[in-house]
């Protein structure tokens, strides 16, 4: 091969690597191509402004998408404040705290569903032996919670526990088994179907149900069925030491801010891995996960879900009506602060403790990311209202 042949190989090479990069999740598009007002959605850089000046939030990364494509995506203020103040970048990798509820451990339930492998009707004493029932007394077994009382919130759990309790009895880290042991024997505070109560301990047992059923430790499926299969390259569990200063800082906890370490305690005690929180992520790579729910099931070219079972995830279920929540996901519980006012009522979302939000609306085919840093460092910063702001004018900005 003589030397203009090579050149033109080495060209070719590095242009198929541009393209591979450029090409990695969705495509981008000028708003108004999808119907939308570029000078209304340029109002979120005021109001994302605002709080940064109001000391809220530290910084933010936002993401806008529709119809398939991103719209609009622009990061804030700083990434972290102590030691020394770093700027925000779109890339960087956020403690998404509870969304990993839905993204993850809801998503890794219906798969198993879907696979005959479990039912949303299947008791949960079936994969817990354990798990003690609201009365102390013998229950009818139509009285015994089921798969879906955890996905809903309605199990009776308590919504968390104490962990320096858990730690005296198991040490640092303990296992997911362990972990599930103390949760089951825990008196419930309702029976099953009653009343909801966001629980982070019925995420936590749908993990451990995940692995016992799949045969496969929660954080291998997950990224075997649904990360990797959609190229989400920034999604896991316990970053690795070369990603920790592409990871948004969180709080501080003793005498280090975390950093690429989970911040919710029962998640770190179970050593980062854990069904309620543990998951990190990029905007962009939620941003397909988005448009993979939006598409009924399928983005990147693999089919994660079913149509079917997009729908039974995203409606309000209806054995949990006052609830407002679908399965794993939020429509109309007092948590839904992301929808704001104009989406509509099918729309669904859910949010983080450390300051992230995810809200889809099916019906304008579109999609909101707000991702912050609000506990960073001392956990004074609030994002409620933000989120409500930003949603309202995504929504007034859909013209067409």
């Amino acid at each position: 091969m003589n030397s203009q042949s090579l050149r033109k190989q080495t060209w070719l090479i590095l242009l198929c690597a541009l393209f591979m990069g450029m090409s990695r999740g969705l495509p981008s598009a000028l708003p108004k191509e999808v119907g939308l007002s570029s000078s209304r959605l340029a109002l979120i850089d005021q109001v994302v402004n605002e709080a940064l000046q109001e000391k809220t939030i530290p910084g933010a990364v936002v993401c806008v998408g529709r119809q398939g494509k991103i719209v609009f995506f622009r990061s804030y203020g700083w990434s972290q404040l102590t030691p020394v103040k770093q700027e925000m970048q779109k890339d960087m990798l956020f403690d998404l705290a509870s969304l990993t509820k839905p993204v993850a451990t809801a998503t890794a339930v219906m798969i198993l569903v879907e696979r005959g492998k479990i039912s949303l009707r299947d008791r949960v004493k079936k994969f817990i032996p354990w798990f003690r029932p609201y009365s102390s007394e013998k229950e009818a077994r139509e009285k015994e919670a089921q798969i879906w009382h955890l996905l809903t919130h309605t199990s009776g759990l308590p919504a968390y526990a104490e962990e320096e309790q858990i730690a005296k009895q198991f040490g640092r880290p303990c296992s997911l088994e362990q972990m599930v042991g103390y949760i089951g024997r825990r008196p419930k505070l309702s029976p099953p179907g009653r009343e909801f109560r966001y629980s982070c301990l019925g995420f936590i047992s749908l993990a451990y149900i995940v692995e016992q059923v799949s045969g496969q430790k929660f954080e291998v499926f997950v990224q075997e069925n649904i990360f990797q299969p959609l190229g989400m390259r920034d999604t896991m569990f316990n970053p690795p030491p070369e990603l920790k200063a592409k990871c948004v800082p969180t709080e501080k906890v003793g005498n280090r801010i975390l950093q690429g370490v989970v911040h919710d305690p029962l998640a770190r005690l179970l050593g980062g891995v854990s069904g309620n929180a543990g998951l990190f992520s990029s905007a962009l790579d939620l941003a397909t996960f988005a448009q993979m729910l939006l598409n009924g099931g399928q983005a990147a070219g693999v089919r994660i879900l079913s149509p079917l079972s997009v729908r039974r995830l995203t409606e309000v279920f209806p054995l949990a009506l006052e609830a407002g929540r679908g399965l794993g996901w939020d429509l109309n519980s007092p948590y839904n602060s992301p929808r704001g006012d104009l989406f509509g009522w099918q729309s669904f979302g859910h949010t983080g403790y450390t300051g992230t939000s995810l809200w889809i609306d099916p019906a304008t085919k579109c999609f909101v990311i707000l991702l912050t840093n609000r506990v960073h460092p001392e956990d004074k910063g609030s994002v409620t209202g933000l989120r409500t702001k930003v949603a309202n004018i995504v929504a007034s900005a859909i013209w067409e």
